[in-house]
């Protein structure tokens, strides 16, 4: 079901700071940038790697420290079909932290869910 590694989500607390860090450092560079639901992001990739991102996230209202989601907030992975995949892997036993997919950046949409040791984990259709 799965096709391929979506991104990678780090919390990061000085959005600029961040995109300078990883663009000038490692060349990335900014594919989308937006704010949603109190929370600004930015999506970057590498030219030699696009398919693969890093998602920077800063929340705009203080939630405290990231004690329970960690500053790598979220691992992500691409689907084709959200609804079919949500069925698929709810059948292998996964609780969803949602029963509707909610929508991404890009017009996409997305379930997160637990792994095994409780880490963040992320179903991605992309948007069109």
């Amino acid at each position: 079901m799965i096709s391929k590694m979506e991104h990678v989500a780090v919390m990061v607390t000085d959005m600029e700071r961040s995109i300078k860090f990883y663009s000038e450092t490692f060349r990335f560079k900014v594919r989308l940038r937006g704010v949603r639901f109190d929370r600004e992001m930015a999506f970057l990739y590498l030219e030699s790697h696009p398919s693969m991102e890093i998602e920077l996230i800063q929340e705009l209202k203080s939630i405290g420290d990231y004690s329970n989601t960690g500053k790598v907030n979220h691992l992500a992975f691409t689907v084709e079909d959200i609804d079919e995949a949500f069925s698929y892997y709810k059948e292998k036993g996964i609780e969803f932290l949602s029963d509707e997919a909610k929508q991404t950046l890009e017009g996409g949409r997305m379930f997160f869910f637990s792994g095994p040791d409780g880490e963040l984990l992320q179903l991605v259709e992309r948007g069109l």
